[in-house]
């Protein structure tokens, strides 16, 4: 693999170090990571927020900048294996203050072990990190377990319970009930892994649909009609496509609850908590009469200029979905509601680190808020298609028994095999969609998502 040299360069002698006014110096990708580490594990920022809140990411050039997140997510994705290692070449355990040499450490150990950065570079590049009276006194210490890793820590590495080590308890525990440990190992293997990048093009008219760009991409066509690129593709807005509104990014299992409204052109069809859009894109590109709402204007926004890139349209409403009355019933909604989203940990390894069991709580009410409004919402005969991410019954199975329970006028339509080819295994016995990460494994996984159609007497 590459060492990414390119942010190594020597400085000149006599170069000034970085200063106001002056652009990335030697480094700068790893001091990014680190940075981007602090933000989440020490301040709780989610990665996506921590890395688009520092300041000298956008400077880096395109290579140093998927160096620094593919650095900081890998530390996230392998935290408890990382901390294993750490842990067993330390005579005693580091203090609850050493935080900034526990993350130097995890940064050093996951370049030696995990992205396949020479071991010369790996150490050098990690005590360049440690500088300042905190850590210049850690930096014996800091060379000392890095060099032991680079000597023993494949061996170590090859005895470790990876899908154990890197799954909390609370959430182990909870998909092991849920699932059975068998299916859990496989879900947690699958999130240790860079997630490939899928795409949802818009309607085939004969040259914009999905044959025709998974050639241009050199991509695959999945069930279901989406495309997944092969990796190492960069920039998504330079490929090709992007800026004519061809596609757009989205999970194959993200793209599936809104297939379940079936034929919806001429209709009204409800996106609620649409952001970012994904599925606003699909229903509108159908043909639906479609109206967005999202209670984050700034979500709202992305949005729509998401929308304008692909040249669809569709109403947009800036409120709390769970207290906004739409002008009429409507023939359809969709609602992809807020939740853990422990089924996306692939693609935001934070998630396990952040969030906890007792947050499901407040979720779920809101959950069962949003599910009560957009019933109401339906005319006589309209679907619903309620839709989470998330891997947890709580948030999934229990939420529909829950409103069933409360409310007469509703009936579950179950999915079909038919409607779904190639997806059967993410079908459960009720006939709702239940994807897991180890689904599609053959092809690079998918998403864990969860999906319920249910119908208006």
């Amino acid at each position: 693999m590459s060492d990414h040299r390119s942010e190594e360069r020597r400085r000149p002698r006599g170069a000034a170090k970085n200063g106001p006014g002056s652009g990335p110096k030697k480094g700068d990708a790893r001091r990014t990571a680190l940075a981007v580490l602090q933000a989440v594990l020490d301040d709780g920022q989610p990665l996506d927020d921590a890395l688009a809140r520092n300041p000298v990411l956008p400077k880096l050039a395109a290579r140093d900048r998927g160096f620094a997140r593919l650095l900081a997510a890998t530390v996230l994705r392998r935290l408890g294996q990382t901390d294993a290692l750490i842990d067993h070449c330390l005579d005693r355990p580091l203090k609850r203050k050493d935080t900034a040499l526990r993350h130097i450490l995890r940064l050093g150990a996951v370049q030696l072990l995990f992205l396949g950065t020479p071991a010369h570079a790996a150490v050098s590049t990690s005590l360049d990190l440690a500088r300042g009276p905190r850590l210049a006194g850690q930096r014996g210490l800091l060379n000392a377990v890095l060099r032991r890793l680079a000597r023993e820590g494949s061996d170590l590495v090859a005895t470790q319970d990876a899908a154990r080590l890197n799954t909390p308890d609370w959430l182990w525990e909870r998909w092991c009930t849920a699932y059975g440990e068998t299916t859990t190992r496989a879900i947690a293997a699958a999130q240790l892994a860079e997630p490939p990048l899928d795409l949802s093009c818009k309607a085939d008219d004969g040259t914009t649909g999905a044959e025709t760009w998974a050639e241009r991409l050199d991509a695959a066509v999945l069930p279901g009609g989406s495309l997944r690129l092969k990796g190492g593709q960069g920039d998504v807005a330079r490929l090709p496509g992007y800026a004519e509104g061809a596609w757009w990014v989205q999970d194959a299992a993200a793209a599936v609850p809104a297939r379940l409204l079936g034929n919806i052109a001429g209709r009204t069809v409800l996106d609620l908590c649409a952001a970012p859009g994904g599925k606003t894109a699909q229903l509108a590109a159908a043909g639906a009469e479609v109206i967005a709402v999202e209670r984050a204007a700034n979500r709202l926004k992305r949005l729509e200029e998401n929308l304008q890139r692909l040249g669809l349209g569709a109403a947009t409403v800036a409120t709390d979905a769970a207290a906004w009355q739409p002008p009429q019933p409507a023939d359809a909604v969709l609602l992809d509601a807020p939740c853990s989203a422990t089924g996306t940990l692939r693609r935001h390894p934070d998630i396990a680190w952040l969030k906890g069991p007792d947050q499901i709580a407040g979720l779920t009410e809101a959950q069962d808020r949003l599910l009560e409004a957009a019933a109401a919402m339906l005319k006589p005969g309209g679907l619903l298609v309620y839709a989470v991410c998330s891997l947890q019954p709580e948030e999934g199975p229990e939420r529909i028994a829950a409103l069933l329970e409360k409310t007469e006028n509703l009936v579950r339509v179950p999915i079909t095999a038919e409607e779904l080819p190639g997806m059967a295994e993410a079908l459960t016995a009720e006939g709702d969609f239940r994807s897991l990460p180890c689904h599609l494994a053959a092809q690079g996984g998918l998403d864990g998502f969860y999906a319920c159609r249910l119908k208006r007497r």
